[in-house]
């Protein structure tokens, strides 16, 4: 590494001020910044120092996403050789490698789009690339079906990085979650390649079809699923949001180094039981989707993954203690409802965290005006 670090070195004066290849600065930065810690400090003003920057924050982020990723993998693999009947006759290894065969396209296309758009911005702003988007390349790929072509998984990542983020000032300054805008940009513009049955397993036969729990719960017809499948994981669906153990491994990882918050995760997780438990009592006989069990809500579709990793992102989230209990609240109440009352959207995770996004600063101002308030009556109690 002092051989790397030596060469950057001797390479800087070319990218600084006054330097043949000043124009470049942004990029040399951002490769800079990547590799190695800046050495730079603050020198004047009020300043928080801290050893948790946004590069340790989005490299934790991705570290919890890992175990989601990795078991998704295989289950592509799984998925895809149950589908054609030679399952049984499948080991391990190739059964992951089909998976990572098809899933690491994505994942790179994501991040070549992405973050191309992302350095492409930084230099015409005149500004250094920040290490936002190595969690929201990672997320779209784990968020979409597997048959997606690549083609439109870039197109969705261009959408989402230049309309979602670039267009508000880049990563700190946007209002909706980037990896959500470009699947409901995916599902918007081309519906067709996010429902249905044979879109969430890879290399389907013909004749041969095999609906989510998602679906086969909007169709009102029994769940082939039990709940143990649905915990660990091997069911159809998105690569990185079937296995609910998984994503609560990444959530403690989460939680434990203080990234990501345990408020929203849990009352998201209270919201969405309550509402379910309500039309458990109330829409049973003229909705078969409400009744469902409220603990068969939580772990099957997307639900625990944007509650984890989703409805948790710090920029578009809620910001205050209590907005976050409200926030997260409001967004599993809205999430259950969604599934069961909208017929032709049976996954509601999607819709609920970018809705609430769009509230996050609403509920925040009300928490504060709140406290103001509460505050100045303190304030004239003492003055009496």
């Amino acid at each position: 590494m002092n051989f790397l670090r030596n060469y950057l070195d001797k390479q800087k004066p070319k990218f600084e001020k006054g330097g043949k290849l000043y124009k470049l600065h942004s990029v040399f930065t951002g490769f800079e910044s990547f590799l190695f810690v800046p050495n730079r400090t603050t020198s004047s003003g009020c300043n928080i120092r801290d050893a948790i920057d946004l590069k340790r924050t989005m490299i934790i982020v991705v570290m919890a996403l890992i175990p989601a990723l990795l078991f998704g993998i295989y289950n592509v693999g799984y998925q895809h050789f149950n589908a054609m009947g030679t399952l049984a006759d499948t080991g391990f290894f190739e059964l992951f490698f089909y998976g990572l065969w098809r899933v690491l396209p994505m994942i790179v296309v994501s991040y070549v789009v992405g973050l191309g758009i992302e350095f492409a911005a930084a230099q015409i702003r005149g500004h250094e690339i920040n290490e936002g988007f190595l969690v929201s390349g990672l997320l779209i790929p784990m968020i979409m079906p597997i048959n997606a072509p690549l083609w439109m998984v870039g197109v969705s990542t261009a959408f989402a990085v230049i309309i979602g983020k670039e267009i508000f000032g880049g990563t700190g300054m946007n209002i909706w979650n980037p990896a959500l805008l470009a699947r409901a940009f995916f599902f918007f513009s081309y519906p067709s390649m996010i429902s249905g049955d044979k879109v969430w397993i890879a290399g389907m036969p013909d004749g041969f079809s095999q609906a989510t729990p998602l679906a086969e719960a909007a169709q009102g017809l029994p769940t082939t699923y039990d709940m143990s499948s649905m915990f660990w994981g091997l069911i159809p669906g998105s690569v990185g949001e079937t296995s609910t153990f998984c994503i609560l491994l990444g959530a403690i990882l989460l939680i434990a180094t203080g990234i990501g918050s345990w408020k929203i995760m849990l009352s998201t997780f209270i919201g969405g039981y309550c509402m379910a438990l309500l039309l458990n009592y109330t829409l049973p006989a003229t909705n078969p989707y409400a009744a469902i069990t409220p603990i068969t809500h939580l772990i099957m579709g997307g639900f625990a993954f944007g509650a984890v990793f989703m409805a948790t992102d710090p920029v578009t989230s809620a910001q205050t203690e209590r907005g976050k209990w409200i926030y997260g609240f409001i967004l599993g109440v809205m999430a259950i409802l969604i599934r069961t009352l909208n017929p032709g959207y049976p996954e509601g995770m999607m819709l609920a965290i970018l809705l609430m996004n769009t509230f996050a600063p609403l509920i925040d101002w009300f928490v504060v005006q709140g406290n103001i308030k509460r505050r100045l009556k303190r304030a004239k109690q003492f003055q009496i």
